[in-house]
């Protein structure tokens, strides 16, 4: 039987401008295919989730703005219970301006709006949800004591806890001891392990060193160039498929909430990574990031439940 997902994350709304190339500090460039998208990566995580067939719960917030009631009818209609999905008064959604290249490359600034009114006792008021999750899932676009404190509380409970620690920031030791699989990129694995900028990045040795932070199980993902998963005294690259990709906006996420709903469906821990990767395989040659994101029938691969 399915267990559910919890997310407990952010909800943006995503204004999004293509350009050929991505503009130098002081220079202008023209822009084309101008979107109003919904993301964030709590609510990208969730929405991929329950396209391939998970049972979500959202915890989180938005404002009480036209991005904020568009956000939660999106996460509503994906079949996700949003109880749990706060409106804050005279708060603004949090928005991602992204710009992609052509290239498909992106960059991105966020302004966290009303995600950083995410407090303890919100997180709290969600707790029986939290303790009857199969798995919760963080990201680090809220407020960090919110964060640490869903994850105690799934920790307490004896609920695998998965954290994509994006964007970037220092972590505190005890919340990497609460955490069981680390999904971080090279950029968020080079900054967790403190790497000199520009330095070279071996993932074989880095999913190692994470794994002496405190999670038993580490994720790395490399984009076109697969995974290292790193857990239970093995260490190994596991390749991805080839695509021609469009816009890899929300890939990473992409791949999180179908690790996700792979897993809590029965999935060992190599079958939902390839399950993953094959999800975030579809959503690179598509443009946008939750628009992209594909539903279980169009995965030739089928979950395989745990040996």
């Amino acid at each position: 039987m399915s267990r559910r997902v919890v997310v407990l994350g952010s909800v943006n709304t995503d204004l999004v401008l293509r350009c050929s190339q991505m503009p130098l500090p002081g220079q202008t460039v023209h822009g084309r295919d101008f979107q109003t998208l919904p993301g964030g990566k709590g609510a990208n995580q969730a929405v991929a989730a329950a396209r391939l067939g998970a049972s979500v719960s959202f915890i989180g917030c938005v404002g009480d703005d036209a991005f904020g009631h568009n956000a939660r009818r999106i996460l509503a209609a994906e079949g996700m219970d949003t109880q749990h999905l706060h409106s804050i008064s005279g708060a603004s959604t949090g928005v991602a301006m992204i710009l992609v290249d052509d290239a498909a490359q992106n960059c991105i600034v966020l302004d966290a709006g009303a995600n950083a009114a995410l407090s303890i006792a919100q997180v709290d008021a969600a707790k029986a949800t939290i303790q009857d999750a199969g798995l919760l899932i963080c990201q680090l676009e809220c407020p960090l004591p919110a964060v640490q404190h869903g994850i105690a509380l799934a920790h307490a409970a004896g609920v695998p806890v998965l954290l994509n620690p994006a964007p970037t920031q220092a972590l505190p030791p005890e919340l990497l001891a609460q955490v069981d699989v680390l999904v971080p990129n090279e950029t968020e694995a080079a900054a967790l392990l403190q790497l000199a900028p520009g330095a070279a990045f071996d993932a074989t040795a880095a999913a190692d060193r994470l794994r002496t932070l405190g999670p038993p199980t580490v994720i790395i993902t490399l984009g076109a160039h697969g995974v290292q998963l790193a857990c239970d005294g093995s260490n190994v690259h596991l390749e991805a498929p080839v695509v021609q990709a469009v816009d890899t906006t929300g890939a990473g996420d992409t791949f999180i909430g179908a690790y996700a709903a792979a897993w809590c469906g029965g999935a060992s821990m190599t079958a939902a990574i390839a399950y993953a990767q094959q999800a975030a395989a579809i959503s690179v040659t598509r443009a946008g990031a939750q628009a992209a994101m594909p539903r279980s029938s169009e995965l030739p691969l089928k979950v395989s439940g745990r040996p």
